[in-house]
């Protein structure tokens, strides 16, 4: 009798450290899931809007207008700002594998790209009225072609040139240091300021006088 009960007290002993091992794992196996999902989710959720892996930026002039119209440095309304999506190469070739000499390009993404002039400039001798404008461009190795358009609030760029303002023709450098991201930010001049347009090792500036 006593070795019948010490044979089934033993019994369950295994099966009870067996079963708490077996929780132990199980428990382990979940917090690491956890712990993936939370820090390196396979695909980021937001209920309201898609992620826009180009995302949208503004550069004015004076740069950096809104913090010094903030902080009471400036009083004076701004004169220029430049709307557009920041798209990157992500390991591309910028000229082999995003854009084509002699083919129209946004510069940007997503919306077409806009120039807002909030009082008349000088453009290459060109008197431009203050106003909203889309800003694109055609590349060519050497030089760009610069173009300003009336089809505001569009998507994209579907050239018309019969809205055409005007165009421009700026000369194209090559950068020591490649840009991931495309940049467009104003920098001042003695006149005025240059639109200055960055991408891989290419660089051009679109000079506007006030």
């Amino acid at each position: 009798m006593k070795s019948t009960a010490f044979l089934l007290l033993c019994s369950f002993f295994l099966f009870s450290c067996s079963e708490k091992k077996k929780s132990s794992n199980d428990t382990n196996k979940g917090s690491k899931a956890d712990t993936t999902i939370v820090s390196k989710p396979e695909k980021p959720v937001n209920g309201y809007a898609p992620v826009d892996v180009s995302p949208m930026d503004m550069s004015y002039f004076p740069v950096n207008y809104p913090i010094l119209k903030m902080s009471d440095s400036i009083t004076t309304p701004p004169l220029a700002r430049v709307v557009y999506s920041r798209p990157h190469l992500q390991g591309r070739n910028l000229f082999q594998e995003v854009l084509k000499y002699g083919e129209p390009w946004r510069l940007g993404a997503n919306e077409a790209t806009e120039l807002d002039l909030y009082k008349e400039a000088t453009i290459q001798g060109k008197k431009i009225k203050a106003g909203r404008y889309i800003l694109y461009c055609i590349p060519q190795q050497d030089q760009w072609t610069i173009v300003l358009n009336s089809n505001i609030d569009s998507w994209g760029l579907h050239p018309d040139v019969s809205k055409d303002v005007a165009r421009f023709t700026v000369p194209v450098s090559q950068t020591d240091n490649s840009f991931e991201f495309f940049t467009m930010i104003f920098q001042s001049t003695t006149t005025g300021a240059d639109l200055l347009m960055a991408w891989g090792y290419v660089e051009t500036k679109l000079p506007i006088s006030f």
